[in-house]
């Protein structure tokens, strides 16, 4: 989870970043699809400024489509729900909250000067 008003530490290694869009390029609550090295992922940036980076594909169904879910929150995390069978996602660590047996690969990112940049090589499991 990234604010893009918000320090980051940065990497001594910056080929480590890749860089995917402008941020003025996403809506906030709405779900923008990318390639990026051949991995799909599905960006998601909320009104107050959090930017999160998931894996595109459903866990459930192995779909490319997690970038049409439906972002919303429980508690205090914010989430994505699948747009096929509704399984809930917390967006920053991937869990799912419906079924424990599914999980989205997250993946770092960051704004660095008006440019959205995700880390594919420190992605993980949820």
């Amino acid at each position: 989870m990234n604010r893009p008003d918000a320090s980051v530490a940065w990497d001594t290694n910056p080929q480590a970043w890749t860089s995917v869009c402008a941020l003025e390029q996403l809506e906030p609550l709405w779900g923008e699809a990318a390639l990026v090295d051949g991995q799909q992922l599905a960006l998601v940036l909320l009104p107050h400024g959090h930017l999160y980076a998931v894996t595109n594909e459903d866990p459930a169904t192995g779909s490319f489509v997690m970038s049409r879910g439906i972002v919303g929150s429980r508690g205090d995390r914010h989430t994505i729900a699948s747009p096929l069978h509704k399984q809930v996602y917390d967006l920053e660590t991937g869990q799912c909250f419906t079924s424990a047996e599914y999980a989205l690969r997250t993946f770092p990112v960051r704004v660095d000067a008006g440019l959205v940049q995700v880390r594919l090589d420190a992605g993980q499991a949820g």
